[in-house]
């Protein structure tokens, strides 16, 4: 299989290399300074148990949108606020019959993305710990499994990463798996960003878990109201992620960390934005939203 990764991170890195050690052709698109490490050294892939570079044929890097041309799955892992600027980029170079998975945090990425190309979109919801340790060396520090919505080609994708080694499953009820896991982003990124905190260490800190408690029970009001069946072991979720991943840093705390714009308007920022248009209080959610921003506007010098 020909596969394209767009916006090649932390999360695109780690599939299209697993992907790669697999026998699958892969194009990377992503920033100069990463292209150029992986067209030299070729893509480090260090996990648990192996360390190694996927470089050609099985791995290629490229910073042009083009480069999706004759991918037959385009994994499609840009930040939320670039779906559509990004997905306009690479639609007029795309297969005709491409299927575009949407890898990325929050839940109306797919649906904006379908406004943007012609091309078939299937959501995904993504449970991976990884980032990038620098150009050209993703990092993976546990999980990896994917949940992707039906589609006309889901099933031999599905097929294709469980065979790579990546636990994939296609489910129904996509949406429900989407703000399930926006509900854990939702507890972790702001307080890890905030705190620049690993997960462990988070949760050990005087009233987080009083905080969390407070962020999740917005979130499944907000749910609730949006009409979405939520999986009955949410709040059981949210605390495993520590105990699962505690080294683990939010990407939202990466982003910060690094003087970037982070995701956090389609995080807590979405849930309190659908809680003011169905009349549900999301206080906790504002405060961890507006300090996140006011972070991010300190480091640009908006403020």
């Amino acid at each position: 299989m020909k596969v394209a990764v767009m916006g090649a991170g932390a999360v695109g890195c780690y599939y299209g290399a697993m992907l790669a050690r697999a026998g699958h052709e892969v194009v990377l698109i992503g920033r100069a300074q990463h292209v150029q490490a992986v067209e030299r050294d070729g893509l480090r892939l260090q996990t648990r148990q192996f360390d190694e570079r996927i470089g050609p044929p099985r791995i290629r890097a490229s910073v042009d949108p083009a480069a999706v041309a004759g991918a037959q799955l385009v994994l499609f892992c840009v930040k939320s606020p670039d779906t559509e600027s990004a997905g306009a980029s690479i639609g007029p170079h795309l297969a005709a019959d491409a299927l575009v998975l949407a890898l990325q945090n929050g839940v109306d990425n797919a649906e904006r993305l379908r406004g943007a190309i012609a091309q078939e979109v299937a959501a995904a919801v993504v449970y991976v710990a990884t980032e990038m340790a620098g150009p050209g060396h993703v990092r993976h520090h546990g999980r990896g499994e994917l949940v992707i919505e039906p589609s006309s080609q889901s099933e031999a994708v599905a097929r294709a990463l469980a065979a790579a080694g990546v636990p994939t499953e296609v489910s129904a009820n996509v949406r429900g798996a989407l703000w399930a896991k926006l509900i854990i982003n939702c507890a972790y990124n702001a307080l890890s960003a905030i705190s620049q905190l690993p997960y462990g260490r988070l949760v050990a800190g005087a009233g987080v878990r009083d905080c969390m408690r407070d962020v999740v029970a917005e979130c499944i009001a907000v749910a609730q109201a949006e009409g979405v069946i939520l999986p009955q072991d949410v709040g059981q979720a949210v605390h495993r992620i520590a105990e699962s991943m505690p080294g683990q840093y939010s990407s939202t705390a990466q982003d910060v960390a690094r003087g970037k714009r982070s995701e956090i308007d389609h995080l807590n920022g979405l849930v309190v934005k659908r809680g003011e248009a169905l009349g549900v209080a999301t206080p906790t959610n504002r405060l961890l939203h507006t300090l996140v921003k006011l972070i991010e506007d300190k480091a640009s010098g908006a403020i």
